[in-house]
């Protein structure tokens, strides 16, 4: 397979990646390119941007929750059709799941992919000193290519001159954006705001991509992107239950729930499962469907209206009384417990069906990957399941009576062990974020669960 590619890596956090990567998927359209978008890592916000940037969807490349055949069946899949697909990178290029190797690393990804990396840093009060910083990333890995820089929140144009001047072409400047305030992406406790209307009007992706397309060498980014080499076919994940619908689960979509891996998704679908969205917002019933799916995202900010719908709870604890299956992850566990306690000491009902409240704190509760092994049965299949993900939360769980967990649990990082994945009936939930391409079994067990309820029911 061949698509013209990029890598939009940056030599530390926070110094624009997320700016760069709509500036120039937008700069790209404006050519009248059809753009295919990636996060690498297990972000769920910037890729909100990417959307919204290309008009497209976002798929995570996770090396090392996915593993190399599952990133580059994504990025072969995700990319057919597109004209030219652009990956933004996580933390600094070199960071990832293990502090001495590139494992989980954009830089892994890069080399999995063979995909040029645009670097970008921030140049801020910067001149010769950045040849160093260009030199060393260049040359600190033999088997990636740097092959040109992006110069974040410059003084002037003649800033920029400067910085084409020193680093004499080792790697090449290919451009940089002006530090502009008003257009700054504005963040909160997970990260940036999801990049919905209401919250980053357009205007501010259309002069982002005007600002790359006039500061920028584009003509020379997209021949950096052509310069990448053809990839080996990868098999695409089979369908294992026939062809046609299996069984409809309803996704919850909406400002409190959000946070889906395209990966997961596109699954269930190729599973035969139709993904149908409801609103545990705004909708007063749920849809006609044979499960339930509730991803992470903010339940907190929106806790008193979810609250407020009472006829939405009642129907989501009756399906759960009916036997129907339900999974949720770190959000969806929030809204599945008995309330939301908000930093203001409020408590606000939820659903009730794990016994225990989410109390929310001011500051980070739990960061990083983890690998998760089924301690019993459950509606993802038997025990004895490994599967990897991630956590990142800023609640902390209050249990009023047990509940049985069906996780063993252990950190990637320090290798710390404890018991989660909470079950009542035909309920789990969890605070863990998982990557189904670490096991696709999980997906075909959630798959056969709902098929198993539509026969009970019909």
């Amino acid at each position: 397979m061949t698509i013209p590619r990029l890598v939009i890596a940056g030599v530390s956090s926070n110094v624009g990646k997320t700016t760069v990567m709509v500036g120039l998927v937008r700069a790209l359209r404006a050519r009248g390119l059809k753009v295919a978008v990636f996060k690498c890592g297990p972000d769920y916000l910037d890729p909100t941007y990417h959307v919204r940037a290309a008009g497209a969807p976002c798929h995570n490349l996770d090396g090392w929750m996915m593993g190399r055949e599952a990133v580059l069946s994504t990025f072969m899949h995700a990319s057919q059709g597109a004209d030219i697909a652009i990956l933004e990178g996580v933390m600094g290029l070199f960071d990832g799941a293990s502090p001495t190797s590139d494992e989980g690393s954009t830089a892994e990804i890069a080399k999995w992919l063979q995909a040029p990396v645009l670097l970008v840093c921030d140049a801020g009060g910067m001149a010769r000193s950045i040849a160093a910083l260009a030199r060393g990333f260049s040359t600190f890995d033999a088997d990636l290519q740097i092959a040109g820089l992006i110069c974040n929140r410059l003084g002037s144009r003649g800033h920029l001159d400067l910085l084409r001047k020193v680093t004499e072409g080792k790697p090449p400047v290919l451009g940089g954006l002006p530090k502009e305030a008003a257009l700054a992406f504005s963040d909160r406790h997970l990260g940036l705001h999801s990049a919905d209307r209401a919250t980053v009007p357009e205007g501010v992706f259309v002069s982002w991509g005007d600002r790359v397309s006039e500061w920028c060498d584009v003509d020379a980014i997209i021949a950096l992107a052509k310069s990448a080499p053809a990839l080996p076919e990868i098999s695409a994940t089979a369908r294992i239950v026939g062809e046609g619908v299996s069984c409809r689960i309803g996704l919850a979509f909406d400002e409190a729930f959000h946070f889906y891996y395209d990966d997961n998704l596109r699954r269930l679908e190729g599973l035969g499962a139709e993904l149908v969205r409801f609103s545990p917002l705004h909708d007063a019933h749920l849809p006609d469907v044979d499960g339930l799916y509730f991803g992470g995202g903010y339940p907190e900010v929106h806790a008193e209206a979810l609250s407020r719908n009472q006829s939405m709870r009642k129907e989501v604890a009756a399906f759960a009384e009916a036997q129907g299956p339900i999974y949720g992850e770190c959000g969806g566990l929030m809204y599945l417990s008995n309330g939301i306690r908000t930093l203001d000491g409020t408590l606000h009902p939820m659903v009730g069906l794990i016994p225990g409240e989410a109390e929310m704190k001011d500051r980070l509760q739990a960061l990083g990957y983890v690998e998760v092994d089924t301690k019993d049965e459950t509606m993802l299949g038997p025990s004895g399941l490994r599967f990897r993900g991630h956590q990142f939360r800023y609640s902390d769980f209050r249990f009023t009576a047990e509940v049985e967990c069906a996780y063993h649990v252990r950190r990637r990082r320090g290798g710390e062990a404890f018991q989660e994945g909470y079950r009542q009936g035909n309920t789990l939930v969890s605070y863990v974020h998982a990557h189904w391409a670490s096991n696709p079994l999980l997906a075909e067990g959630f798959v056969q669960a709902c098929v198993a309820h539509a026969k009970r029911v019909s």
